[in-house]
């Protein structure tokens, strides 16, 4: 059989059985782990997970808190929409993305008195607006009060289903900090407060922050990988974080999101500012030794940056592993850790 070529989009399609796609978080997560050196998998529960973390390793988590960004509403001519808040932009702005016919000028009524103007449409889909509380202008800091009481948790797409009170616990890491995801950085899901306590007692651990973005779920649609305009993501790494990557210590990264920041610095020497590192085959980490992570949407970037640490053949000979022990996949599903 011919090898994919690992630049073609075409090369990262696989077919996932609708049943196997979670829809709400499972009591017990499976874990899958790929040891690299002897290319061996084993099969084994995310609880298990301290007994498999190489010594003297620290692992990097990102604290980003997920806001509750979907909004329904109307326009002032009457017609329903729906918006999702993407990334807070300078000068009040804000950029989203809206679920229905909107041009330049558009009045959005929402509960509580708050209104949102449309100022700009943009060729990525998105939209440019800034909200009003009572006719005043708001920055985010105001606007994140008002999303707690009106705003809906902003699941995945593929989760297609009302969010819940259940979600409102679920999605959400038991470290998140600092508010402005759009999306859950999902590695982090399966940590209880247990598990983590007994990581803490045998291994050093750091944060970085970055603010998941809706792009995150964008498929590749070019050809070739190398072609897709990468979106970008705001973070920051405090100088403890930035302390352990300048060393030689082991790096665990608690998923894709804590990959592609500290690749990012690596690579920019930047502590804050916008990510858009793309990794892939031909573009792999630098720093980053072991990853922590779910399993992934077909032609998507996070599929590619798995098959940036373990190459393009072995990513489809776990992933179809993964599929006939009936893995659960993407947000709510099991995980990977690849050593």
């Amino acid at each position: 059989m011919r090898e994919r070529d690992p630049l073609a989009t075409s090369s990262y399609d696989y077919h996932l059985p609708s049943e196997l796609i979670a829809k709400s978080p499972a009591q017990r997560s499976k874990l899958l782990v790929y040891e690299r050196s002897t290319q061996s998998i084993t099969h084994t529960t995310f609880d298990k997970l301290p007994s498999f973390l190489p010594k003297n390793s620290h692992l990097v988590f990102n604290d980003t808190k997920v806001i509750k960004a979907r909004l329904f509403g109307q326009k002032e001519s009457g017609g329903k929409i729906e918006l999702l808040l993407n990334r807070p932009l300078p000068n009040h702005r804000f950029n989203v993305f809206i679920r229905g016919k909107v041009r330049p000028g558009t009045r959005l009524l929402f509960a509580e008195g708050l209104e949102a103007n449309v100022l700009q449409l943009h060729s990525d889909g998105s939209r440019e607006v800034e909200f009003f509380l009572h006719d005043r202008p708001i920055e985010f800091t105001q606007l994140l009060p008002i999303l707690d009481k009106i705003g809906h948790v902003p699941l995945p797409p593929y989760i297609d289903r009302p969010d819940t009170k259940e979600d409102e616990r679920y999605y959400q890491p038991i470290f998140a900090q600092k508010p402005g995801a759009v999306a859950a950085p999902t590695a982090s899901l399966h940590f209880t407060p247990k598990l983590l306590a007994k990581i803490k007692a045998t291994h050093p651990t750091h944060t970085i922050t970055l603010h998941v973005g809706a792009g995150t779920f964008k498929p590749v649609e070019h050809k070739r990988i190398t072609e897709h305009p990468m979106h970008t993501e705001y973070y920051e790494i405090p100088p403890s974080t930035i302390q352990a990557i300048q060393s030689d210590v082991p790096l665990v990264a608690v998923g894709t999101t804590v990959t592609r920041t500290i690749e990012y610095f690596v690579r920019t020497h930047k502590a804050r500012g916008e990510c858009d590192l793309f990794l892939h085959p031909h573009n792999p980490p630098k720093r980053i030794n072991h990853l922590i992570t779910n399993f992934h949407l077909p032609r998507s970037t996070l599929l590619m940056l798995v098959a940036s640490f373990v190459g393009l053949e072995q990513t489809h000979r776990i992933y179809q592993e993964a599929i006939q022990k009936k893995y659960r996949f993407y947000s709510y599903g099991d995980a990977m850790f690849i050593l």
